[in-house]
């Protein structure tokens, strides 16, 4: 017994709270109970007893007790029912309330004299045949008295009352018995009832248990415990619920920091290899040239255009970095309405330009008109379109650019017959600096800033860009704008820089 309440009965535990809370409402219940128990055997005690008492009265003869009063009156011995209980005392009262002791007590009796009713009383008991009166008197240095009123005569009339009285505390003394038994019986059940409710409320609280269990094996290392949903409680079940979907976000939160830091030691590193990469070419050519190189007009000049065109590389390297740094700080873009059919149309010689022998072919759905950012809009389709032409053949690359409505915004679409790009490479696509080829080599040329400035662009006028690539048959990239933008609030931007 002693193991199992130190056990469960922990102080300041919802067990022992539940468990002493519970034990406190029964014994109040029980208290409630005892105190009404006992008014209400009281009065059926108190009841009883008068009524055996009237029982015995009405047992004697009117004329016999006609005779006793006589004879009372006339202190002349005579008859006197003996079937009272020693304790008791008679008396009589007549019709005019006068009262007349029967029964002959001691002078020392410990009762004293018998109590007297009022006139009231005793007219009103009168009048009563059928109906059990009796009364609860309270005598100074006495105690409390049961006092017991029938009316005796004929069925004409009443000839007076017969008044018996005795002590309650034999009755009492009986109630405080079963008082007591009731207590007695009260605590043991007290002490069953703790026994049993330790062993439900154990039960009860199981999936508390469970739950706390589960808590205690989840750290920021181990995030894909989950509690069980169906514990056969509500409040337990909806808990459960609650704490799976926190540990779903913070299991989801925790994957995108590690994501984002290992995104940052990424750009970190290609940042530092982009910038490292001109800077020893650069120094290379000065120390060519401090060796005696710069007296020879050939190599002086041969260096001196190498220098130039790695300098310019690496500002345009500074420059695309500055100004996705300014995109992810403080976005800011000039929305006016146009036809953006009409803008491509405008690039068509520029782009031609740039694709050299390769096919162009444009079909462009008009009027298509949205809200867009004329400046950011034709960097994105330089940036799209200078990928196509860096991944297809020279002569015999093919390039298309299609623009038409889609879902209450319109769909541009730059599509190659490049060598197109592994599966693996297309989720990462839009990340700074990430290219397909790990190698780094420069065959394709650019730092691999430019789709990623592009997606930028795009998330700013409320679009959509995404990929589709297939190895062996090109890639096609697209780019979705809506035609009114929600919750963008066109403000002036500053003026985009070009990109790779």
């Amino acid at each position: 017994m002693k193991k199992l309440i130190r056990r469960y009965i922990v102080p300041n535990s919802l067990l022992f709270q539940l468990l002493a809370r519970s034990l406190l409402v029964m014994a109040l219940l029980l208290v409630v109970i005892g105190f009404f128990q006992y008014i209400f055997m009281r009065e059926v005690t108190y009841s009883n007893r008068a009524s055996s008492i009237r029982t015995q009265i009405m047992s004697t003869p009117s004329d016999l007790w006609e005779e006793v009063v006589r004879s009372v009156e006339a202190n002349v011995p005579g008859r006197f029912p003996v079937f009272f209980m020693p304790d008791t005392r008679v008396s009589f009262i007549d019709t005019q309330g006068n009262f007349l002791v029967l029964s002959k007590d001691p002078p020392d009796h410990p009762l004293g004299k018998p109590p007297q009713l009022t006139k009231e009383d005793y007219q009103k008991a009168l009048g009563s045949k059928h109906k059990l009166t009796y009364e609860v008197v309270d005598q100074p240095h006495v105690g409390e008295q049961l006092v017991v009123l029938q009316p005796i005569g004929n069925k004409f009339h009443n000839t007076g009352l017969i008044q018996v009285s005795l002590s309650t505390k034999p009755l009492k003394d009986g109630l405080i018995r079963q008082l007591l038994i009731f207590m007695a019986l009260a605590l043991l059940a007290l002490v069953a009832g703790m026994f049993a409710l330790i062993s439900v409320l154990r039960r009860t609280l199981e999936p508390l248990s469970n739950m706390t269990k589960t808590v205690e094996k989840i750290n920021s290392g181990n995030l894909q415990e989950r509690f069980s949903p169906d514990q056969g409680q509500v409040e337990i079940d909806r808990l459960a619920f609650s704490f799976n979907g926190m540990l779903e976000r913070l299991e989801t939160s925790f994957k995108a920091e590690k994501e984002a830091k290992e995104q940052m030691r990424r750009f970190v590193a290609d940042a530092s290899h982009e910038l490292r990469t001109p800077l020893t070419s650069i120094h290379g050519f000065l120390e060519v040239l401090l060796r005696g190189a710069m007296n020879q007009p050939d190599k002086l000049d041969k260096s001196l255009r190498s220098m130039l065109g790695e300098s310019g590389r690496m500002k345009k390297l500074v420059q695309d970095l500055l100004f996705l740094a300014r995109l992810d700080r403080s976005p800011t873009i000039n929305l006016t309405e146009g036809e953006l059919d009409v803008l491509i149309k405008e690039m068509e010689p520029q782009l031609r330009l740039l694709a050299g022998n390769r096919t162009v072919k444009l079909q462009l759905t008009s009027p298509a008109k949205c809200w867009f950012d004329e400046d950011k809009t034709k960097q994105i389709v330089l940036n799209l379109f200078n990928n196509a032409v860096q991944y297809t053949d020279p002569q015999k690359g093919q390039i298309s650019i299609t623009l038409e409505p889609l879902s209450q915004g319109l769909e541009l679409v730059v599509r190659d017959n490049g060598p197109g790009i592994q599966a693996e490479h297309l989720p990462h696509l839009f990340e700074p600096f990430y290219r397909s080829d790990p190698s780094r080599t420069r065959k394709y040329g650019g730092a691999g800033l430019g789709l990623a400035i592009t997606k930028s662009i795009v998330e700013l006028h409320g679009g959509i860009l995404r990929v589709e690539s297939s190895m062996g048959e090109g890639s096609a990239f697209y780019v979705w704008i809506p035609t009114m933008p929600a919750n963008v609030k066109p403000i002036i931007a500053t003026k985009a820089t070009s990109c790779d």
